[in-house]
């Protein structure tokens, strides 16, 4: 790995776990530094390493400030986040709904400065299944921006939630009916889902005003999360400090019970990865980890991170016309089965089940581009 990332692992241990931070970067390590932060979204958690630095380690002054700036704007969107948390809990408890705060705002809890994680969007999850929750959300009128300003406009659903646009604090919200988005093969899928919704009415309510799920729920969940992206856009090294905090607020009754469901649920070969980038990138007590880390899928995944940044939108891509783009797709399902096979496949399977059931609109409207489909 070049020296710039090495650095910056360097960097992010000192703000995880306190490891003593040996270099002195250059002005020009520290701008690159600061970009690789902004990729990766961990930059108000790179930010509390600086008070582990000595004078002559510490950034540019300019460069310092501006660092700062991002930090305490990270700060103030976590207090919005958990407001807006707090009374979302508050408004589906007046319908008689359990819910829980899922990864983002539970997951900052757990870090030391609970104010420093990036923040996202607001997964909560809603009991009662997909129709309930749609019924339920038409009902209490969120998704009218005139019935109630503060929240939605309009709705759109997915495999596991409903998606809702950002209302006019800038707060995106997605409705969880289901737990989680599952993996792609639906053996698999089946077992995980019954798990996690079996698992996730043994909530909790958190100082921060807002429910939580169990640790072990989160591990398994976060982690079907974390394959479902590696597999396809990639993960970034937020998500990684979110499952570093996860384990160590684990008991050993969780990483067990968690690590026995691993292969039949179909995460073991993600688990195994994410292991090894943990150890090799946090140096994480072997005693915390779910599995035996898997170095070979485990240098592929941080490669990836490291490459693509926060949910690879980093990743250098290149603009292609249908066919190729068509046939790198077929190609890139080929090269992850070196890492899990039979997700893989079933990627493929499921892109080409989605073009068959296709070919009616195209013929109709005599085109092979989707955009040229009226709406």
């Amino acid at each position: 790995m070049e020296h710039n990332y090495q650095l910056f692992l360097a960097l992010l241990r000192t703000a995880m776990t306190g490891e003593p931070f040996e270099p002195v970067p250059s002005a020009q390590e520290w701008s690159k530094l600061f970009k690789i932060a902004g990729q990766q979204s961990v930059m108000g958690v790179c930010y509390t390493a600086f008070s582990h630095l000595s004078k002559d380690q510490m950034p540019p002054m300019e460069l310092l400030v501006k660092w700062m700036a991002e930090a305490e704007t990270i700060r103030g969107l976590n207090e919005l986040l958990n407001q807006e948390a707090a009374r979302l809990t508050q408004l589906f408890s007046e319908q008689g709904r359990k819910t829980a705060i899922l990864k983002g705002q539970a997951n900052a809890r757990l870090y030391p400065d609970k104010l420093s994680r990036q923040v996202g969007d607001i997964d909560i999850w809603v009991e009662g299944g997909r129709e309930s929750v749609q019924e339920l959300l038409n009902k209490m009128k969120l998704t009218d921006r005139k019935a109630n300003s503060t929240i939605l406009a309009r709705v759109t659903a997915s495999y596991h939630h409903v998606d809702l646009p950002a209302n006019e604090k800038g707060v995106v919200v997605e409705v969880h009916f289901r737990p989680a988005s599952g993996n792609h093969n639906p053996i698999t899928n089946r077992r995980l889902q019954q798990w996690l919704e079996q698992e996730i009415p043994s909530t909790e309510q958190v100082e921060e005003g807002f429910n939580v799920p169990s640790i072990r729920f989160a591990l398994m969940m976060q982690l079907s999360h974390i394959q479902q992206h590696i597999l396809g856009g990639g993960i970034g090294l937020r998500q990684v400090c979110d499952y570093y905090w996860l384990l160590k607020n684990s008991t050993l009754e969780d990483l067990r019970t968690v690590e026995a469901e691993l292969k039949r649920l179909g995460l073991h070969h993600t688990a195994g990865a994410l292991m090894w980038v943990l150890a090799e990138m946090l140096h994480i007590d072997k005693v915390l980890l779910l599995c035996k880390p898997d170095r070979s899928r485990g240098e592929w995944m941080l490669r990836k991170i490291m490459a693509g940044g926060n949910f690879g939108h980093y990743a250098e891509r290149q603009q292609q016309g249908l066919l190729r783009g068509m046939l790198e797709g077929r190609l890139r399902h080929l090269r992850l089965m070196r890492f899990d096979f039979r997700e893989a496949l079933w990627m493929e399977l499921n892109f080409w089940k989605s073009q068959i059931k296709l070919i009616p609109l195209r013929i109709r409207y005599r085109t092979l581009l989707l955009r040229d489909v009226p709406r």
